[in-house]
């Protein structure tokens, strides 16, 4: 009997165990076949705008994918080669070497790899159609997608299982080699000693959990973040990293003790679940603290990103409000321009034609603006008149009201926006016929001119703009001033004016090089494109990572079950009913699945809720949507916890 016949034979033989094996590397082919699809779909490609900017990202996010496949894999591949130890000593007593041995693992990877590579191409088809539409949908594009298999696509994903083949056979011929024949048949009867607790241990882990808890939710505004703050990142690390561990290491085997000391604990079932877990303490403490924290720093990742997207919505209109505007030329040149726009097919809901003063600031721009070196050099002063009308026209309630010489400054972007109280309103001295000096009543975080853009470069400076009051604008404007005019149009659909836009700027370019120009489309389609691929890749990595998360305590709640089943089968001959082994199945379980996801999730929690929700309050559905991702990953593990109970019940079930 040749190998390759040993390998058909032994798949065939085993395909029940086997079968675990083989889904992990359906899953593996399908993520990443479906997410490598997208990369070569035509119709996606198509619709974008920044084409280049969305391959990069996919190759990046399908390496960082990869990486969790071959890891997923590599886990499962250890589960599947310690179930079968035994079956390769007695090929090695046979006569077998380690090379053939290797071979033959390398075979049976090539043909499972096979299947799943079939398998894995025609589920992932179909997925990638339904992913690539719902990226449209994040992007709100109305694109169709239609069904394809790239060949890119399926020789990425061919490459994929070629490449995980050899990695298995590596590890497989290292684990051959650096044991003795006597181990494989034995290596199943090393058991693991309970950890010795400590209570002040398990008492110290909970502090430094608390300690970190309380930090976090003193806010990165309380005294404490402000004074030490360097200080209060290292206590909160700490708290988090250690606390985490010793939860797991100390607090977990002292309650399991507590629980045994009680006077219930010999009745029910409570000696088989708590003895057994006594055991599995100290080769799950270093599992479930890092599942505890990578999975916080999962939902932390995805719970930021879905935010910046919905917030980008919004904040394209805040950075860049008008749909055109630009600093008007010679009559010409903007008559051009008008008719250029009044034949594009997107519909002018209106067209002003503002005028502002420059002025020189004598006195330090940042008490008026925020990061002044991201403003245009100067001061453009507005008439309240002008603004009032714009700000009209766009439905906002943004209107001022000023007299004499007060002003308002339009910090756009500023993160401490206020309206000064009488006696704490600064002064602001500027050049303008002579000396002026302002008194600002507020710094408002909104824009009238907006950022000016690039079709190409995107966004460039902000200009600064004064409101000032019609009696000021009207002694300053009769001097000798110098005075910018404005066109600026409000289309409909202007998120889809970007081929207008471009026609625009160049125009614009092409008579005063320096001249201010703005346009919505510019930053839309960039903004929105990119916060929607991070969205979408973050949430399929998040997926990804956390059911790699999940099949760690999943795998490992496998083989502590084949190395049961001995015990298993003497609790039997003792009298224990199925049922009862059940209730023990559960409740073990439920302590290994629990806990991490528990942690994990009120880690991510607290942080997501002081320092990121407490800053976007002008969003309350936020709040709503971070708590349904939590409940995704909530959902993932109780689907884990369920399927492992069922299947732990069944390999105990098997004659060891």
């Amino acid at each position: 009997m040749s190998l390759f016949d040993l390998t058909i034979r032994n798949v065939k033989r085993n395909f029940r165990l086997y079968s675990i094996y083989l889904m992990s590397m359906i899953i593996g082919v399908i993520i990443q076949y479906t997410f490598s699809s997208l990369m070569y779909n035509k119709d996606i490609i198509d619709a974008l705008q920044n084409r280049e900017l969305f391959q990069t990202g996919v190759a990046i996010a399908s390496v960082v994918i990869f990486l969790f496949i071959i890891f997923f894999i590599l886990y499962a591949n250890s589960f599947f080669m310690r179930q079968r130890k035994k079956e390769f000593g007695m090929y090695l007593l046979y006569g077998l070497n380690e090379r053939q041995l290797v071979r033959m693992i390398f075979y049976e990877t090539l043909v499972m790899g096979a299947i799943s590579l079939v398998v894995g191409i025609l589920l992932g088809g179909l997925l990638s159609k339904l992913f690539g539409m719902l990226l449209m949908n994040l992007m709100q594009y109305d694109q169709v997608i239609s069904l394809s298999f790239p060949i890119g696509a399926m020789a990425t994903a061919a490459g994929v299982i070629l490449l995980i083949a050899l990695i298995v056979s590596v590890q497989s011929y290292i684990l051959v080699n650096r044991v003795q024949l006597t181990e494989l048949f034995h290596a199943k009867q090393k058991a693991e000693k309970p950890v010795r607790v400590s209570p002040v241990m398990a008492v110290l882990a909970v502090l430094l959990i608390g300690l970190a808890l309380f930090l976090i939710c003193s806010g990165q505004y309380s005294a404490v973040w402000q004074d030490y703050g360097v200080f209060s990142l290292i206590a909160t690390a700490i708290g988090i990293v250690g606390g985490t561990y010793l939860f797991f290491r100390q607090f977990a085997g002292w309650l399991l003790q507590l629980i045994s000391r009680g006077r219930k604990y010999h009745e029910g079932n409570t000696v088989l679940w708590t003895s057994s877990l006594r055991f599995q303490i100290r080769g799950n403490t270093l599992n479930l603290t890092f599942i505890s924290l990578f999975s916080a720093v999962i939902v932390m990742l995805l719970c930021f990103v879905t935010i910046n997207y919905k917030v980008q919505f919004e904040a394209v209109g805040m950075n860049v409000p008008n749909a055109i505007a630009y600093e008007s030329l010679d009559p010409a040149a903007n008559e051009k321009i008008d008719e250029l726009i009044k034949g594009s097919g997107h519909a002018i809901n209106y067209h002003l034609k503002p005028e502002v003063l420059v002025a020189e600031p004598l006195t330090d721009r940042g008490i008026a603006f925020d990061n002044p070196e991201y403003y245009v050099p100067g001061l453009w002063l507005i008439s309240q008149k002008d603004y009032n009308e714009l700000i009209g026209l766009r439905g906002d309630k943004q209107k001022v009201e000023l007299k004499g010489l007060e002003a308002v400054a339009l910090a756009q972007g500023s993160d401490f926006p206020k309206r000064y109280a009488a006696g704490e309103m600064p002064d602001f001295k500027v050049k303008a016929d002579g000396e002026k000096t302002f008194t600002i009543v507020e710094k408002k975080d909104y824009a009238y001119l907006g950022w000016a853009t690039d079709p190409v470069l995107s966004m460039d400076k902000k200009p600064p703009v004064f409101v000032i009051s019609d009696e000021a604008y009207g002694q300053l404007s009769g001097g000798a001033m110098d005075k910018k005019g404005f066109e600026i149009y409000g289309l409909a659909d202007a998120k889809n004016a970007e081929e207008l836009s471009e026609q625009v700027h160049a125009l614009v370019v092409s008579q005063d090089k320096e001249a201010y120009y703005s346009s919505f489309a510019d930053i839309y389609s960039k903004q929105i494109e990119s916060s929607s691929l991070l969205l979408f890749a973050a949430g399929f990595l998040a997926l990804i990572a956390t059911f790699a998360l999940a099949s760690v305590i999943y795998f490992k709640q496998l083989r502590e079950a084949t190395d049961e089943r001995l015990q298993y089968a003497i609790l039997r001959k003792m009298g224990i009913h199925n049922r009862q082994f059940r209730s023990v199945i559960r409740k073990q379980l439920l302590f290994v699945f629990l806990p991490p996801i528990v942690l994990g999730m009120l880690y991510s929690w607290t942080i997501i809720k002081y320092y990121i929700l407490d800053s976007v309050t002008d969003f309350p559905e936020l709040p709503g949507i971070v708590w349904s991702i939590i409940g995704v990953f909530f959902f993932i593990y109780l689907v884990f916890y369920i399927s492992s109970a069922n299947l732990y019940y069944r390999i105990i079930n098997q004659n060891p």
